[in-house]
C-alpha cells in the first residue's frame, strides 16, 4: 500500500484536524491560565536503622519494609491528620499523599499547596507526628530514662575500653617473663580481666537492648522539608502543546476511523482495489444554468468537462486496437450514477470526431435519453422490436431503420428512444429480435451506444452485455460503495461480459488524479494541439487505461481529431 494512502484521509479532513487541535490548544491555555500555582514539599523517613549495619540480615530488610507500609496506611489517617492539624492550629490541610517506596524502608510524605510556606510546616509537622507515634517519639520521663541508660553505655564502654587495654598490656609482659611464679601470678590477672570484660559486655548489651540504637521500629527523618522556590505547574507551554498533541491524535483517529467506515469509491485506487479495472476517465460535477440540459459535450465543447469526456473516447478506442468495439453498453451498479448522462455525452464525442453514431434508449423502465435530447420517446426500440417478424426461422427488421430513429441537434448523431413501455422488458431485451436488430443497426452505423438500466437493481444490462462488445461501468465518486461495484463486476463476468473499464462520474476538481482528468481554468482552449495531445496522453497513462504509445501514435492524434 502506498504512501499516499495513509496521507489522503488526513488531507481530506484536514479542517476536522485543524479544529481539533485549536480547539484543545484553546481550552488548555484557558484552562491552566485559570490555575494557580501550587508547590509541592517533601519529607523523607527511614524505618530502622539497617542501613548503618554492615550486616543486615533478610528479616531485617523484610521487617523493616512491613512497617513502612504500616506506618504510611496510619499517616493516611485522621488520627495524624487530627494531630497535625492541632500542632499546626489549622481547622484543614492541604492535599498530601503519603507512599512507602517499594523495595525500600523509606517513607516519602508529598504535599501540594498554593502556599509555599503552608505545604512545608505541614509536611515537617506530618513526618514529627509519625514519629511521636512510634517508639521513636518518647515522652518526657521516657526520655529521660533513655538518657539515664545511654550515659551508663557510655561509662560500660569506657570501661571495656580500659580492661581491654589492660590485657593487651599483661599479656605483653607474659611473653617477656621467665619465671614460673611470674608467669602464673600473669596468667592469673590476665584471666580475671577477661572475666571482668567479658561481666562488662554483658551488661552494656542488656542496656543496649533497651535503648532506639539498631532498633528495627524506629522511625528517623533522612530528608526534611524544605520551602519550594517554585511551582510545579510552571511550564504551562508544555501542558498546552500536549492538549494540542492529543487533540490531533484524536482528530487523525476519528479521520481514519471515517475512511474506514466510508465505503464508498472516491479515487482511482478505490476502484483498482474493489475490481481491479481501469479508470477510462473522469468526469467532475456538471453545473450548467439549466439543470435540465446537462449535453454539456454538445452546449460547451470546449470546456474541462468536455475534454473528460474526450479522453473517455480516447481510452475506449485505445482499449482494443485491432478489434475495435463498435457495440458500447454503458451501465452502473445503482441508480442516479450519471450513466445516462454519460452514455449522451460520450454518444456526442464520437459523433464530433466524425462517426456514424446511433444512441439506443434500452432502459425501458426509466428512460431518460429522449429527455436529455428533447426529442420524442416514440417511436422507439419496443417500436422496432415489436415490427419484426419471422422469416424462415429468423427475425427480420423492419427496414428502412430511420422510420423509428430520430436526429439530433448533433451532426451524425441518431437517437433511439425506448418507445412504448414494456411490461417485460427483460424477456424482451434477452430475446432474438433484439440481438438482430442489434446486428442490422451495428451495420448502419459506425458505434452503437446503449443506455442500460443499473445491474443491481434489475437483469435487463447483464442481458444486453452478452451482445455487445463492451460494456464501461459509470460509477458516482463519494455514493457507489465499493462491495455494490465489486457485485456488480462479479454478475457481469459471470456471463463473460467485455468489461473495458470505469469512469468515476462526479468527480472533485480538486480530487486525487484530477489534474488528469480535467484541465482547469478558461485558458484551456488557447493551448495549442501539440500540447492538449500530450494532457490526453498523459491522463490516459495515469488512468492506466492503455499501453505505452509511441511517436506514431501522437502524430495520429494530432492529425485526428477523432482520437
Amino acid at each position: 500500500m502506498e504512501l499516499k494512502t495513509y496521507i489522503n484521509p488526513l488531507l481530506k479532513w484536514w479542517w476536522l484536524i485543524v479544529l481539533a487541535t485549536a480547539l484543545s490548544s484553546v481550552s488548555s491555555y484557558l484552562a491552566v491560565r485559570q490555575q494557580p500555582p501550587t508547590y509541592q514539599s517533601r519529607s523523607t523517613l527511614m524505618i530502622g536503622r539497617t542501613i548503618d549495619d554492615p550486616n543486615p540480615t533478610g528479616t531485617q530488610f523484610y521487617l523493616s519494609q512491613q512497617l513502612a507500609q504500616a506506618y504510611a496506611d496510619i499517616a493516611r489517617r485522621d488520627l495524624i491528620r487530627n494531630a497535625t492539624k492541632e500542632a499546626l492550629g489549622v481547622n484543614w490541610l492541604p492535599a498530601y499523599a503519603v507512599n512507602a517506596l517499594p523495595n525500600t524502608q523509606l517513607i516519602e510524605i508529598t504535599v501540594v499547596d498554593t502556599s509555599p510556606e503552608r505545604s512545608y510546616a505541614v509536611a515537617t509537622e506530618l513526618a514529627n507526628q509519625l514519629i511521636r507515634l512510634s517508639p521513636s517519639g518518647l515522652q518526657q520521663e521516657e526520655q529521660e530514662r533513655q538518657d539515664f541508660i545511654n550515659q551508663q553505655l557510655n561509662h560500660l564502654q569506657v570501661q571495656i575500653e580500659e580492661t581491654t587495654a589492660e590485657i593487651e598490656s599483661q599479656q605483653g609482659i607474659l611473653g617477656e617473663l621467665f619465671s614460673a611464679r611470674q608467669i602464673a601470678e600473669t596468667q592469673t590477672q590476665i584471666a580475671a580481666l577477661e572475666a571482668k570484660r567479658s561481666t562488662l559486655q554483658a551488661n552494656y548489651a542488656a542496656l543496649l537492648a533497651n535503648t532506639q540504637q539498631g532498633a528495627i521500629n524506629a522511625l528517623t527523618i533522612i530528608e526534611n522539608a524544605t520551602i519550594p522556590s517554585s511551582p510545579i505547574n510552571s511550564n504551562k507551554t508544555i501542558t498546552i502543546f500536549t492538549a494540542a498533541a492529543i487533540g490531533f491524535v484524536l482528530a487523525a483517529s476519528a479521520a481514519y476511523l471515517l475512511e474506514y467506515l466510508d465505503d464508498s469509491v472516491k479515487i482511482s485506487a478505490d476502484i483498482k482495489q474493489a475490481c481491479d479495472l481501469p479508470i477510462l476517465a473522469g468526469i467532475a460535477t456538471i453545473k450548467l444554468e439549466n439543470e435540465d440540459h446537462k449535453l454539456i459535450t454538445h452546449e460547451q465543447p470546449r470546456s474541462p468537462i468536455s475534454e473528460a469526456f474526450r479522453i473517455l473516447r480516447t481510452s475506449i478506442q485505445f482499449s482494443s486496437v485491432d478489434q475495435p468495439r463498435r457495440k458500447l453498453l454503458v451501465t452502473s451498479s445503482s441508480p442516479a450514477e450519471g450513466k445516462s448522462m454519460t452514455a449522451a455525452n460520450l454518444a456526442i464525442v464520437i459523433a464530433q470526431a466524425g462517426h456514424n453514431v446511433l444512441l439506443i434508449d434500452a432502459d425501458l423502465r426509466r428512460p431518460m435519453q429522449h429527455n436529455l435530447f428533447d426529442l420524442s420517446p416514440t417511436p422507439g426500440l419496443t417500436t422496432l422490436l415489436l415490427e419484426s417478424n419471422i422469416t424462415d426461422g429468423t427475425y427480420n427488421i423492419p427496414l428502412p431503420i430511420e422510420r423509428f430513429t430520430q436526429r439530433t441537434a448533433v451532426p451524425n448523431l441518431h437517437l433511439l428512444a425506448s418507445g412504448v413501455i414494456p411490461p417485460n422488458p427483460s424477456e424482451l431485451l434477452g430475446s432474438v429480435r433484439m440481438k438482430a436488430a442489434l446486428d442490422v443497426l451495428s451495420a448502419g452505423f459506425d458505434f452503437l451506444i446503449i443506455d442500460s438500466p443499473p445491474v443491481l437493481a434489475l437483469a435487463d444490462s447483464i442481458v444486453l452485455s452478452t451482445q455487445t462488445d463492451g460494456v464501461i461501468l459509470v460509477a458516482q465518486a463519494k455514493k457507489t460503495k465499493r462491495k455494490q461495484l465489486k457485485m456488480t463486476v462479479d454478475r457481469l463476468r459471470e456471463v463473460d461480459a467485455h468489461l473495458i473499464g470505469v469512469t468515476l462520474n462526479r468527480i472533485s476538481p480538486k480530487g486525487e488524479g484530477s489534474a488528469y482528468y480535467y484541465y482547469q481554468g478558461n485558458e484551456y482552449q488557447n493551448i495549442p494541439l501539440e500540447k492538449r495531445d500530450a494532457f490526453l496522453l498523459r491522463g490516459r497513462r495515469a488512468n492506466g487505461s492503455s499501453p505505452p504509445i509511441d511517436k506514431e501514435d501522437k502524430v495520429a492524434i494530432r492529425d485526428d481529431e477523432s482520437i
